[in-house]
């Protein structure tokens, strides 16, 4: 697939996840079990980050504080409601905890600020993830390291197959994810993928798990007009009795670079000048 999918619209995008804030943490599944993944993970690496930015996926996980309960974490989400979702106000007064309103493009820190970035099934709702990548790595300190998860293409292709190509979001490749990575100077990528399937009752069961936690269609070319009661039929006919839901889960990580040392002819003649 072609590094450029279908535009997204960044605010059908928010709409959807304002609108899907109340009922998320009931249909986030999905998103529960790849974090979890992204958790186990954290096993191999010997990392202890002063800093941590939760980039794209609503409050930072209480997991993910408990492995580093001294680190500073910050949420970033592009949905304010995401933020505000109902306790956890109550929640980051009572831990070393801020929440930041904001787009992962173009992030308000200062250059070198976190030391561990994470990102939980966000860089899909961008219709170029390398612009951000290119702010993640400017806000990660030397030797701090980027995690993250996004969807690959085959996900959700029985819906694609039953509602028509142009209903579903198209998703990058996990190998131009990683050109990206190295384009914007990252250091050591690595890339891998797995297939996580659900099965649903039925497909208004698949189509509510969808629409409350967000998961809606937000592409810039996509159908317009209601699409009527004979639409939402025929999905449900295409979809079958106890419809499958296939996700294409895409991780990465990736190290900042530690600074290069200083010119060894450079500091000489600084020494021979003082």
């Amino acid at each position: 697939m072609n590094a450029r999918s279908p535009a997204i619209d960044r605010r059908a995008a928010r709409r959807r996840f304002e609108r899907a804030a109340g009922t998320y943490p009931k249909f986030s599944r999905l998103e529960d079990e790849v974090a979890a993944r992204m958790l186990a993970r954290l096993d191999y690496v010997r990392l202890q980050p002063g800093r941590i930015l939760d980039a794209g996926s609503g409050p930072p996980r209480r997991e993910l504080r408990k492995r580093y309960p001294r680190a500073m974490a910050v949420a970033l989400d592009f949905s304010r409601a995401m933020l505000a979702r109902r306790g956890f106000w109550r929640w980051i007064r009572s831990a070393r905890v801020g929440a930041v309103c904001a787009d992962m493009q173009r992030l308000p820190l200062a250059d070198a600020a976190v030391d561990l970035v994470w990102s939980n099934m966000a860089l899909h709702w961008l219709s170029d993830p390398l612009p951000a990548l290119r702010e993640l790595r400017r806000v990660l300190a030397p030797k701090g390291l980027l995690m993250f998860s996004t969807l690959g293409p085959d996900s959700l292709k029985e819906l694609r197959a039953a509602a028509g190509e142009g209903r579903v979001h198209a998703f990058i490749d996990m190998h131009d994810l990683g050109d990206m990575l190295l384009a914007v100077g990252f250091a050591a990528p690595v890339m891998d993928m797995e297939l996580i399937t659900f099965e649903y009752p039925d497909a208004d069961a698949l189509l509510g798990d969808l629409r409350g936690s967000g998961q809606t269609s937000a592409r810039a070319d996509r159908p317009r007009g209601l699409a009527g009661r004979s639409f939402g039929e025929r999905l449900r006919r295409a979809l079958g009795d106890k419809p499958k839901a296939t996700f294409e889960i895409v991780y990465g990580h990736a190290w900042q670079a530690a600074p290069a040392p200083p010119d060894v002819k450079t500091v000489r003649v600084f020494k021979n000048i003082s």
